[in-house]
């Protein structure tokens, strides 16, 4: 296949993808969304647009429907893939491109690290469990709820006991969404806890590399803080590869009933975006240090009327 035919090939696939430009407008004359978002995508120099970028809500590639306006605004409500239409019994190149894509950033932000600049610009403790390789993380989970005895003792050094508000962020299964979100939620956190008379200082954040959510149990019995609140990637999926999540228990300890934490999930720009959650997990640090509950408990108060 010589250049100008890799090159055809290429541009048919665009057009696919973005269904030759149709119309916008249907028969009464309303205007519907585009079939995708980049409708006159060209090669330029060998560099394709990036296909991440269409908008999965607006991309719609049935022909011919029966109700375009109806399904646009079903689609409006999900990121599923809906409305991806077929050649024959298969998908169209452009379902099949996405879906790989997003296949190979959900696979990226597994199994790459957290950029170690990162906690050295937020001026977080670093710390590791005691895992010592991505492998090791990934297929034994136990060891990355538990420190080494050196990582225990540099934690009890540097971070102040006792407090009323112990804040962890750990790499978890997404490194991608700890990139995406931690610059935003840990000063938001900072401004919302003012209001309620609490702080906490990012000297005392403690970042945890191959960590899972059980780890910041052991922090919570070696510092003695009274609420610990431990910022997490999340396993990604098909629809974000940057979804993180709030885990914060009163009082943790090793051990515990997993119904003793809160969780605040769905942090990234789709879903909860992080200065909003900052606000809210801001109130929930209140309520918990306030009430000393957490988890079902702390439901169980709220329903009972205690604020």
């Amino acid at each position: 296949m010589n250049e100008q035919d890799l090159k055809s090939m290429i541009e048919n696939i665009l057009s696919d993808m973005t269904d030759e430009k149709k119309s916008n407008n249907t028969t009464n004359g309303a205007t519907t969304s585009v079939s995708d978002n980049n409708a006159d995508n060209t090669v330029s120099d060998g560099v394709l647009d990036d296909i991440t970028e269409i908008d999965l809500k607006k991309q719609f590639l049935v022909p011919h429907p029966h109700d375009r306006e109806g399904y646009l605004k079903i689609k409006s409500f999900t990121p599923a893939r809906l409305g991806m239409w077929r050649t024959g019994t298969r998908y169209k190149t452009a379902s099949v491109l996405r879906f790989r894509a997003d296949h190979a950033a959900a696979q990226d932000a597994v199994f790459s690290d957290v950029d170690p600049q990162l906690p050295k610009d937020m001026g977080f403790l670093e710390t590791q469990t005691m895992c010592k390789t991505k492998d090791e993380f990934l297929t034994r989970p136990d060891r990355g709820r538990k420190f080494p005895d050196e990582m225990v003792d540099k934690i009890k050094k540097n971070v102040k006991p006792n407090a009323k508000i112990q804040m962890v962020v750990g790499d978890g299964l997404s490194s991608a969404a700890i990139e995406a979100n931690v610059k935003e939620i840990i000063p938001a956190i900072q401004q919302g806890l003012k209001v309620y008379g609490l702080s906490f200082e990012s000297k005392d954040v403690i970042f945890v590399k191959y960590a899972r959510v059980g780890a910041e149990d052991q922090i919570g019995e070696v510092t003695g803080a009274d609420v610990v609140c431990m910022l997490v990637g999340e396993r990604p999926g098909l629809v974000t590869a940057k979804s993180m999540s709030a885990y914060i228990a009163y009082k943790p300890t090793m051990g515990m009933p997993e119904a003793n934490r809160t969780v605040v999930s769905n942090i990234h720009d789709g879903g909860m975006p992080a200065v909003e959650a900052g606000a809210y997990i801001a109130e929930l640090l209140d309520k918990m240090v306030r009430l000393k509950k957490s988890g079902i408990d702390l439901k169980a108060a709220e329903n009972a009327g205690d604020k």
